[in-house]
């Protein structure tokens, strides 16, 4: 392997999440949030890919009926689909929660989902170089950019909306006291992982029907979070001079 593979892998994995941010943060330039935080979250995703990589592996040996087999023969298994989907979303929650969530400039309710997303793009980024290392050693020029162009649509957008649903649950919860909060939290976690869990079934099964309706399932969801952070967003910023939704 190369450093020119790597680099590849690199800009390919890395480009299709700045561009998903890029236009996460258009929605928001009115009340633009501190670039500087805005990386280090997309950072933190980045850095969950290689914790939960051994963790995946656990799962998949620990759930394996032959811990000899190989991990992408057990995957078809519903406990490690599920585990799998756990571990990448309570992961990219708690990066989340630990590194973002609690700092100032997290004070006006839609800036839990930028915040959620961003870190959710930072992890698809880092998972999406991974997934085009092996095209690119072996030469597969077209298998790449079709590996990075079905990866744009599906796998980058279902972490987008799947870190969104725990962000909308922290953000339409912020006047909750804090047990309802927590439960909120807790069900948007659980939402992220049902979402996750149902778009890899179907990925899996690799029929020309399931996927795309694993596509559908993903761009149908995505407008309807995308409509409840404008929701979100209105409510908030009704109010401050010089905003888009009074204009």
């Amino acid at each position: 392997m190369t450093a020119t593979t790597l680099g590849y892998a690199f800009l390919g994995g890395l480009l299709p999440s700045l561009i998903w941010l890029y236009f996460l943060l258009r929605e928001d330039a009115r009340h633009p949030e501190p670039k500087l935080l805005v990386s280090f979250a997309f950072v933190t995703g980045m850095i969950a890919v290689p914790l939960a990589l051994p963790l995946e592996q656990w799962a998949c040996t620990r759930l394996a009926i032959d811990p000899f087999l190989a991990c992408a023969l057990q995957a078809r298994g519903l406990d490690t689909i599920i585990s799998w989907a756990l571990i990448e979303e309570v992961l990219k929650y708690i990066m989340a929660a630990a590194f973002i969530l609690w700092r100032r400039a997290v004070d006006e309710t839609p800036d839990y989902v930028i915040y959620m997303i961003t870190v959710a793009l930072g992890f698809a980024s880092a998972e999406n170089m991974l997934f085009l290392v092996a095209p690119l050693s072996e030469g597969q020029l077209a298998m790449s950019v079709f590996t990075g162009d079905l990866r744009f649509l599906g796998s980058t957008l279902l972490h987008v909306i799947a870190s969104a649903a725990i962000g909308l649950a922290f953000a339409f919860s912020a006047k909750f006291r804090p047990l309802a909060r927590a439960i909120a939290a807790a069900l948007g976690v659980i939402l992220a992982i049902t979402l996750h869990t149902a778009f890899n079934m179907l990925i899996i099964k690799q029929g020309t029907s399931t996927a795309l309706v694993a596509f559908f399932l993903v761009w149908m969801v995505a407008v309807i979070f995308f409509a409840a952070f404008e929701v979100l967003k209105y409510f908030q910023y009704r109010n401050f001079p010089n905003n888009t939704y009074s204009q």
